[in-house]
């Protein structure tokens, strides 16, 4: 039986949407960003998601289903992102997604968005084989969580207050750079000698892989007002702000990655979210699994960062392991949104 599967991602200011195929992969996939838009803000307008949203999906859908070579009788599902995210966003990518399905007369799936990057990494040619240890890492979420199989996670330590991701675009505000921050602050670190500064490493230190950011970035914060106020704040200063910040957060994540991996007894971990493109945590987490004997997978770039990609494939996971709602009754018709949603409900 061929399984051909429409996926829609709308959970933030990325509108994404992709083909996949049970036999021959990902046919297609397509990404309209919204940095431009809200880049004058320094940061996502919710309302302003939104509405670009409404504007950029549908024609989306149709360019995607076009290079896919495919019409829509040849889909057996339109999967959607019902959350974790903005929940406007999400709710037009969920409302279209549903309408799309009652035409079409396919089942609508509602697809966890977190569930969504931790399967985004079997996308991959050389993919992880279950059981793994999955560091998800983004602007809205850090959590390291036990991947024991499709559906069987278990929420190992998350972040207290700020997520690295968002850490990162508040301290690269701090230091005067554009929006998105996480990138700049990145590329400006390269240029950095981050020893300067004795930054802390949060909760490194404490028995458990829970995290805490917001420590870290009040102390960028100081030391930036100090150089403030002597007329120090020079662009060499915050080269070296920014290195500091960022080794202290790698830091944390590898730390706190390699105690998950080695109290749980994995040998492999995988990395998702935004966050997981930084080359520096790659090669950090690449040398540390290296030490202890184990590897570590990271989607591609592309596939790091919100797509319709991860969607469609986990929606077709879904449709193999037989969780299809049943159209007979409309239970696929209902409009999932949720702004908060537990992965382990997922």
């Amino acid at each position: 039986m061929q399984k051909t599967i429409l996926g829609i991602e709308t959970s933030c200011d990325e509108t994404a949407v992709a083909v996949f195929d049970a036999e021959r992969g990902l046919l297609a996939h397509r990404i309209h960003s919204q940095i431009p838009l809200h880049a004058g803000y320094g940061g996502v307008v919710p309302e302003l998601a939104s509405r670009d949203h409404i504007r950029k999906l549908l024609p989306l859908v149709d360019v995607t289903l076009s290079d896919a070579g495919i019409e829509p009788a040849d889909l057996t599902a339109v999967a959607y992102t019902a959350g974790p995210g903005l929940i406007g966003a999400l709710l037009v990518g969920a409302t279209l997604a549903t309408g799309l399905a009652m035409t079409w007369r396919i089942p609508a799936l509602p697809i966890h968005h977190m569930e969504a990057h931790l399967m985004a990494t079997l996308l991959e040619d050389d993919p992880p084989e279950f059981p793994f240890i999955a560091l998800l890492v983004s602007g809205g979420h850090t959590m390291l969580v036990d991947v024991k199989g499709f559906r069987r996670y278990e929420i190992l330590g998350q972040t207290l207050d700020d997520a690295a991701g968002e850490a990162f675009d508040k301290t690269a505000k701090l230091l005067g750079l554009p929006y998105p921050g996480g990138p700049e602050l990145a590329a400006l670190a390269e240029y950095g000698n981050g020893d300067r500064f004795a930054l802390p490493r949060p909760m490194l230190r404490h028995a458990g892989v829970d995290f805490s950011f917001s420590g870290l970035k009040t102390a960028v914060m100081l030391k930036v007002r100090e150089a403030e106020a002597e007329g120090q704040l020079d662009d060499a200063m915050r080269a070296d702000l920014a290195d500091g910040f960022q080794q202290a957060v790698v830091d944390t994540l590898v730390g706190k990655s390699i105690r998950a991996v080695q109290q749980h007894d994995r040998q492999r971990l995988i990395v998702a979210g935004g966050v997981g493109a930084n080359r520096l945590l790659r090669t950090r987490l690449r040398e540390a699994m290296s030490a202890i004997g184990g590897s570590v997978y990271y989607p591609r770039a592309e596939f790091c960062t919100d797509n319709g990609a991860m969607i469609a494939f986990t929606g077709l996971l879904h449709v193999e392991a037989g969780h299809v709602p049943d159209n007979k009754a409309n239970a696929s018709l209902t409009v999932h949104a949720r702004a908060r949603w537990n992965l382990q409900e997922a």
